[in-house]
C-alpha cells in the first residue's frame, strides 16, 4: 500500500511527472491544483488490494507516462502534443482540440467561414473573442468538435458531485473475460491495468475504425496492449455481426469508450447485456446523456483542471483525464458488481471531483532541480517516467 505522506496532495503531483508538462515553455515546471495525483493513487492502491498485488504500479506515475515516451514538454495554453489550445471567450476561456484530419473543416463550420490548416486558429480566435463558452459548447456538441468552455466556481462542484469512486468489496478479476471496444488511452490503459490483474482481454476493432493510437507511440502503443488478443470484426457482414454479438455475450467485462450510439448501431445495447450479469463500463467524456466528445487534454481543462498565471490558464500534463478515466474505469470493474453494473463514467467529472483545496505552493530551484515544498517535508520534481513495454496484442 502507499504510505499516508505518498497520497499528500502537493507531494503526489511533484513526484507524478505532471509539474514537468505544466506551465510555460519559458517558466518554471507548475504544481497543478486540487489532487488528482493523489486520487490516482488511492485507485491503484484499490487495484492492487483487488489484485492481491499482482497489479503494482504507482497511479500517480502512468498519468504522465506517455509523455515520457513521446518527449513530450510543457507548452502552456498549448497541449503538450500541440494539437490543442486555450483561447479566451467573451467571457472567459475555452480548450479547443484539432487533432482529426477534418477538425480544421469542422471549425470552419463552427464559425461558418472558410478555413485551411495555416488559419484555422486564428480566424477561430477571433470569433470566440465575440461568443461565451456555452456558444461554443452548443455548437461544438451539434458539430463533433471536442472542446468546452473552462469551468470555474459552480460547475465545478456540479460536475463532481457525479463522479465515481470504488467502494464496497473488491473484487478480482483473474480468469474473466474483458471484451475492450476502446482505443487511444482511457479505455486501453482500463483494460491493461485488468489484464496485469489476470483477466483474458479482447481487444475489439472494426476494418472502418481501427484504433488511432496505432499510429502513434508505437512503445506507448505496446505498453498498453501487450498480451492482448485482437479480433478485428465486420458488423456490415451478417456472420462477423453475429461473431461479435457471441463475443459480448460471452463477456463479464465491457469496455466502450464512445457515445452509446455507437455500440448501438451494431445491436449492442448496453442495458441488455448489464441485465444479463455482464460489468459494462461506458467511458465518454461528459457522461452518456451528452452528446459532447472530446480529448484528454480539452476534457481537463474545460472539467477546470488548469494552471494559470497573469497570462491565462494553462493545460495541465498530457491529456490527463485520460488516464485518471481509465484508472477510475479499472478501479469500478473491481468492485463487487452484484447482478451486472453499468458504470457510467464521465470523464470531465472525473477530473472535476479532483478539485478545490489549498492553493498550489510554488516551485524553485535547487542546484541543478526542482523542488517544492509539501506537507511532509521538501520533495524534487520527478521527471515523467514510464515502465517497461511489451509485446503488443495477438
Amino acid at each position: 500500500m502507499s504510505s499516508p505522506a505518498s497520497h499528500d496532495p502537493v507531494r503526489a503531483w511533484a513526484e507524478s511527472g505532471i509539474p514537468h508538462l505544466t506551465g510555460r515553455p519559458d517558466g518554471p515546471p507548475l504544481i497543478p491544483p486540487g489532487h488528482a495525483a493523489a486520487r490516482a493513487r488511492e485507485l491503484t492502491d484499490w487495484i492492487r488490494t483487488a489484485s492481491a498485488g499482482a497489479v503494482d504500479v504507482d497511479g500517480a506515475a502512468l498519468l504522465g507516462e506517455r509523455a515520457a515516451l513521446t518527449g513530450h514538454r510543457r507548452q502552456g495554453d498549448l497541449t503538450p502534443g500541440g494539437s490543442g489550445r486555450l483561447l479566451p471567450a467573451s467571457d472567459g476561456w475555452v480548450a479547443v482540440s484539432c487533432a482529426r484530419p477534418d477538425d480544421p473543416l469542422l471549425l470552419g463550420a463552427l464559425i461558418e467561414s472558410e478555413v485551411t490548416e495555416d488559419d484555422h486558429w486564428p480566424k477561430v480566435a477571433a470569433w470566440l473573442a465575440g461568443h461565451s463558452r456555452a456558444d461554443f459548447d452548443e455548437r461544438a456538441a451539434l458539430l463533433g468538435i471536442a472542446g468546452g468552455g473552462v469551468a470555474h466556481g459552480a460547475a465545478i462542484a456540479d460536475a463532481a458531485r457525479d463522479a465515481l469512486r470504488p467502494n464496497g468489496v473488491p473484487r478480482p478479476v483473474d480468469g474473466l473475460l474483458v471484451v475492450d471496444f476502446s482505443a487511444l488511452w482511457a479505455g486501453p490503459l482500463c483494460a491493461h491495468l485488468l489484464g496485469l490483474a489476470g483477466a483474458r482481454v479482447v481487444k475489439v476493432e472494426t476494418p472502418q475504425r481501427p484504433d488511432g493510437a496505432r499510429r502513434g507511440n508505437q512503445d506507448f502503443y505496446r505498453l498498453l496492449h501487450d498480451g492482448h488478443e485482437s479480433a478485428v470484426l465486420d458488423p456490415s457482414i451478417a456472420a462477423e455481426r453475429e461473431a461479435l454479438h457471441r463475443l459480448v455475450a460471452a463477456a463479464d467485462i465491457v469496455i466502450e469508450a464512445s457515445r452509446p450510439r455507437a455500440l448501438r448501431r451494431f445491436g449492442l445495447r448496453a442495458e441488455d447485456f448489464v441485465a444479463n450479469g455482464i460489468t459494462w463500463l461506458s467511458i465518454t467524456a461528459a457522461g452518456r446523456d451528452s452528446h459532447r466528445i472530446g480529448f484528454g487534454d480539452d476534457i481537463a481543462a474545460s472539467a477546470g483542471l488548469v494552471a494559470a498565471d497573469d497570462a491565462g490558464p494553462m493545460f495541465v500534463g498530457d491529456a490527463i483525464a485520460d488516464p485518471l478515466a481509465g484508472l477510475t474505469a479499472a478501479a469500478l470493474a473491481m468492485c463487487e458488481p452484484g447482478n451486472g453494473t453499468l458504470w457510467d463514467i464521465s470523464m470531465r467529472a472525473t477530473v472535476a471531483s479532483t478539485l478545490g483545496g489549498q492553493p498550489s505552493p510554488p516551485t524553485r530551484r535547487d542546484g541543478d532541480q526542482w523542488v517544492v515544498d509539501t506537507g511532509s517535508g521538501t520533495v524534487p520534481l520527478d521527471p515523467p517516467r514510464a515502465r517497461a513495454g511489451g509485446g503488443g496484442t495477438r
